[in-house]
């Protein structure tokens, strides 16, 4: 008997559909993935189970059942009632959805006000009891401090030790592992195991196909608001039928697609892509300290012209303050940088220009109130160029990353993720930089425009010569991008050398740790 039933679903806001017949079961036990792209409809879906829908949505269905409840018919006590007590619902980012202001403790003590008998000092112990289960240390001293004292896999732990503990029958996990670095991921992943194992059921809602291939029994995925392929996960995931399906398949970055184009598209620049004998920018036992934290410990690397470099590690590891100290934005406190031989000056204004940045929100790195026009020009100023070059050569940077001058106009918030992306590129492209550091650029995207924008980048790089400094905690994009890696662990650099090497013969335990936690995901298209 299934414990949930959706049949013909529709959802709409304001007149205008989002959702569009979707009908799909869960059975006790079973875990279904909903997959697909932002705007999908997969997290609308996904809240019409506990009323989440919002203000202005109007909902309807042939049949919307939970345990046999039809919720068409409950009204708000009811949702409150369901919420937390027969249905948990993990969020994405557990520091938003954690009350930042509450200790971890009384979050979850709240859950088992609201919906057990337990008395104030069995809630406490039972809190201490959830957090160990989900497998956090010390879990007396975690449920007493506030979110942003624990790291994010702990923090997800804690939110999902928040979804159970009203003992719920089936639990809905929305992204719960995007953005994770990937053994947090791993771990995550392997606690939503154990729970479907205990016999509760799992709605997972995802864009990561090899993440979900870990956990679902299910996979139904969904484009503009309709599921176009629903089945077992073996099926689905190695012998998909859509073509929107096997398009999503073909972009997953991994040891398998490089030197291939993820995004289906030729490459503009004829001719391999091969790295110069140059050194570009050479960085030389650097170390940087924050009161008596060591952020990074002895440091070194040499990036070549045309090269890709890069650095892995988990949060915490360094990688980040390496690339403020490459930039120049953080001086170190031993050891140099120097770009094309020479050391880094903080007001030699050459070397800013030679040095550029593409970071992950690019949302946040635009002014909302300006122009692409405005943002382009802003950038060729610095570069020195005339102002009345400054169209045509912006004109030439959008082509140059596949935009028109159409888009000149535009303001970031009337660009897609990827348009934002093509345009910070741009930006970083305009000084004509021998180095862009690229910081998390894509892990915010959607798994095609994914594709585009590192198949955008390879083609960046053989047109222009660029080199990059690569940081990601996605290990299955820097081994279809770089040529070689670093390895970060406690701000040291712990194995280095070509790509294909570490992560194929890694040779110190944490790189064997870190490859052994990559998602991976076998298809036949």
């Amino acid at each position: 008997m299934s414990l949930v039933t959706v049949d013909d679903l529709r959802v709409a806001f304001g007149g205008t559909p989002v959702v569009h017949g979707v009908s799909f079961e869960i059975g006790a036990g079973e875990c279904l993935a909903l997959v697909g792209e932002s705007g999908s409809g997969k997290s609308v879906t996904a809240r019409t189970l506990v009323g989440l829908t919002g203000a202005g949505s109007r909902v309807t269905a042939a049949e919307l059942t939970f345990g046999g409840q039809d919720l068409t018919r409950l009204r708000e006590r009811g949702w409150r009632r369901l919420r937390g007590g027969r249905i948990g619902f993990v969020l994405q980012d557990a520091l938003v959805s954690l009350d930042p202001l509450r200790k971890v403790g009384k979050e979850i003590e709240e859950v088992l006000a609201a919906h057990t008998d337990l008395s104030g000092p069995a809630r406490k112990a039972r809190v201490v009891e959830l957090l160990a289960s989900v497998g956090v240390p010390e879990p007396e001293l975690r449920a007493g401090q506030l979110p942003h004292e624990l790291s994010g896999g702990l923090r997800q732990r804690a939110l999902i030790a928040t979804a159970l503990a009203a003992g719920p029958e089936l639990i809905i996990a929305d992204e719960p592992t995007t953005a994770l670095d990937v053994t947090i991921q791993a771990q995550v992943l392997d606690l939503l195991a154990g729970i479907k194992a205990e016999g509760r059921s799992l709605l997972v809602i995802s864009h990561d196909l090899a993440v979900v291939a870990r956990l679902a029994d299910r996979v139904a995925v969904m484009k503009d608001g309709v599921i176009v392929e629903q089945g077992p996960s073996g099926e689905v995931l190695t012998r998909p039928e859509h073509e929107y399906t096997k398009k999503l398949l073909r972009a997953i970055p991994a040891e398998h697609t490089k030197g291939t184009r993820l995004s289906g598209t030729a490459p503009r620049a004829a001719g391999p892509r091969r790295p110069r004998d140059e050194v570009v920018l050479r960085a030389r036992d650097i170390g940087k300290s924050f009161g008596d934290r060591v952020a990074v410990n002895g440091v070194s690397f040499e990036l070549r012209a045309a090269e890709t470099l890069g650095i892995v590690g988990e949060s915490g590891s360094g990688k980040t303050t390496t690339a403020r100290i490459a930039l120049g934005l953080t001086p170190p406190d031993t050891g140099t940088v120097e770009v094309h031989g020479r050391p880094w000056t903080r007001g030699d204004r050459a070397q800013r220009r030679d040095v550029q940045v593409v970071y992950q929100d690019t949302l946040a790195s635009f002014d909302p109130r300006h122009t692409v026009a405005k943002i382009l020009a802003e950038a060729l100023d610095v570069a020195g160029v005339p102002r009345e070059r400054r169209r045509a050569r912006s004109i030439e940077l959008l082509e140059l990353v596949g935009l028109g001058e159409e888009h000149l106009a535009r303001r970031p918030l009337k660009l897609s993720g990827g348009q934002r992306q093509r345009v910070a590129i741009a930006r970083a492209l305009a000084p004509s930089p021998s180095v862009i550091v690229c910081d998390e650029p894509v892990s915010a995207l959607d798994v095609s425009v994914q594709a585009q924008v590192l198949d955008l980048l390879e083609d960046v790089q053989r047109e222009t010569g660029v080199a990059y400094l690569f940081i990601s905690h996605d290990l299955g994009v820097v081994h279809h991008l770089c040529d070689r890696v670093l390895v970060m662990k406690d701000g040291s650099v712990v194995e280095e050398g070509p790509v294909e090497t570490v992560f194929r013969e890694p040779a110190h335990p944490y790189t064997k740790e870190l490859v052994a936690a990559i998602p991976r995901l076998t298809t036949a298209v």
